[in-house]
């Protein structure tokens, strides 16, 4: 379990906290049914390799959040919907998001999927950065712990321009990918 102020994980280094959490969740579950409730688009690349990394039966459902301004007895506020909830009573469930940061979204998935009475409910995240958490929430798994406030870019997270998701380690925005100049070069 690393902490760090910024800087940058190598794909290395991911690569082997990833199966370390990955025997942390085998233990946990020792051989039981598994139900991986995967965020889009930032937990991906992330719940690949978990995934691949749990010695237990595990089934995937994919979540994508989406935020709307709704008007609600005269007042315009933001809601948070989410595409799809599986049925998941009596299991075993995961969340697995890339970062965890004010904590809202998912508390409000984690109670969302409480609903439907599952047996355990846990959350794992891969970056759980402190510093603008606005909820009492806790990771039960997480990779790295992040006091930065600075974007986060590469391994399935992109930068504001959408791009770096392809990136296989992760490096904070100051060390991310550098944006070009308005002048071209020719060679």
């Amino acid at each position: 379990m690393s902490s760090r102020k910024g800087g940058a994980y190598s794909a290395a280094r991911i690569a082997a906290r990833v199966t370390a959490l990955g025997n942390e969740v085998s233990r946990e579950y020792q051989g039981r049914r598994l139900d991986l409730v995967v965020t889009l688009d930032r937990g991906f690349v992330f719940a690949a390799d978990l995934m691949r990394r749990i010695e237990a039966p595990v089934v995937c459902h994919f979540v994508r959040e989406e935020v709307r301004d709704v008007e609600h007895s005269g007042h315009a506020r933001r809601e948070v919907f989410f595409s799809s909830r599986p049925e998941l009573k009596g299991r075993d469930v995961l969340v697995v998001d890339a970062v965890l940061e004010s904590g809202v979204t998912q508390e409000f998935l984690l109670r969302r999927l409480g609903e439907s009475n599952p047996r355990s409910i846990r959350l794992a995240v891969l970056l759980d950065k402190t510093a603008k958490r606005r909820v009492a929430l806790e990771p039960d798994y997480f990779g790295f712990r992040s006091a930065s406030n600075q974007m986060w870019i590469g391994y399935g997270l992109a930068a504001a321009n959408g791009t770096g998701r392809n990136l296989r380690q992760l490096t904070s925005g100051a060390e991310g990918p550098r944006r070009k100049s308005g002048k071209t070069r020719r060679k």
